[in-house]
């Protein structure tokens, strides 16, 4: 029974850990400038990342999203197609051959490894009865299959490490050359996981909703 309930904390502490959503919003801010109205035409999607794989991934979930909610939306790979960092005026070179009138550009500000640890679970001494003794029935004592069921115990604490990733998103006016909304979040998964399609599309779910708040979309 005992190794029953420790495994039932595990469990549970995993439930925890792993279902809540990886990505969260810290701030946003809206250029008060903005007159309100949707960015017109082509939204080009950047992602700044040192890994080119990511990248794509990444910029394909966005257009993805984008489309989904009517925007006409595109890839800055197929316009930049160097991973690595870029010059602004490559970036303007892209920007002027995708034709797109906004950019939407992420990029990694900084990452940190935490520890986690979850106190143990314990639990009391035996029930020997509403008195302190032994349950008395017909047949004598009752102890039986389920005497030793409520005995005392305890589940070690757990103790893990997860990884937290600041990312820094603008959505530019690329004709005016100014940014009309940022927002910061945070991305805590486990070490190595970040690149996953399922934290991607999170985080994409994150901005977009967000962008469309805000009526920009």
């Amino acid at each position: 029974m005992r190794a029953l309930l420790a495994a039932v904390f595990v469990v549970t502490l995993a439930l925890l850990t792993g279902c809540a959503s990886p990505t969260r919003l810290n701030a946003q801010w809206l250029n008060p400038q903005f007159d309100g109205k949707p960015a017109p035409g082509k939204v080009l999607v950047m992602s700044s990342t040192p890994d080119g794989t990511t990248r794509r991934v990444f910029e394909d979930l966005m257009v993805k999203e984008l489309e989904a909610r009517g925007v006409v939306a595109l890839p800055s790979y197929r316009f930049l197609p160097a991973d690595g960092p870029a010059s602004p005026e490559q970036i303007e070179a892209a920007v002027k051959a995708s034709g797109a009138q906004t950019l939407l550009a992420s990029r990694l500000i900084g990452a940190t490894q935490n520890i986690r640890v979850a106190p143990g679970a314990g639990w009391g001494p035996g029930w020997g009865g509403p008195w302190g003794g032994p349950w008395w029935g017909w047949g004598g004592a009752f102890y039986g299959p389920y005497g030793g069921m409520w005995g005392g115990g305890f589940a070690a604490p757990q103790v893990w490490t997860d990884e937290s990733v600041l990312v820094d998103t603008q959505f530019i006016d690329a004709a005016a050359q100014r940014v009309v909304w940022s927002g910061s979040t945070t991305t805590t998964t486990a070490p190595g996981s970040l690149g996953t399609v399922p934290v991607l599309q999170q985080f994409v779910h994150v901005i977009v909703d967000a962008i469309a708040a805000a009526k920009l979309i």
